[in-house]
């Protein structure tokens, strides 16, 4: 299994970055898919979930409105669309799988089974 995240990069504060994250090695509708970051010094934290379908989307509350989560299973890629970035956006983006298609908001961290290397986003001020 492999999770192949990119669109990262340097971005002024204020601009826009839609990362992407292709999967393969597995039935990618038989996963709910999420993105997590993790800043210099800090702990992962957990950005935007979808279900399988894409019809149940979750959001970290402060992110909600700037980030947006979606995924295409034809090309079995997850996506996140980032828009009025801030220096604090800054981070290594991760995305990551959780087996199963049962969608009761986003799944805990631990039940996510497979994850990407990461894609560094940097946003300068």
């Amino acid at each position: 299994v492999q999770l192949q995240a990119s669109g990262g990069g340097l971005v002024q504060a204020g601009g826009s970055l839609r990362l992407s994250c292709a999967a393969s090695g597995l039935t990618f509708t038989n996963y709910r898919m999420g993105w997590f970051r993790q800043a210099p010094g800090k702990e992962r934290e957990f950005v935007a979930g979808i279900s399988w379908s894409g019809s149940g989307t979750a959001y970290a509350g402060p992110l909600k409105g700037r980030f947006t989560i979606s995924r295409d299973n034809a090309k079995s890629t997850v996506y996140l669309q980032m828009i009025s970035l801030k220096s604090e956006d800054t981070a290594v983006y991760y995305c990551a799988a959780a087996y199963g298609r049962l969608w009761l908001g986003p799944p805990s961290r631990d039940e996510y089974n497979y994850w990407g290397q990461g894609t560094l986003v940097t946003v300068s001020s």
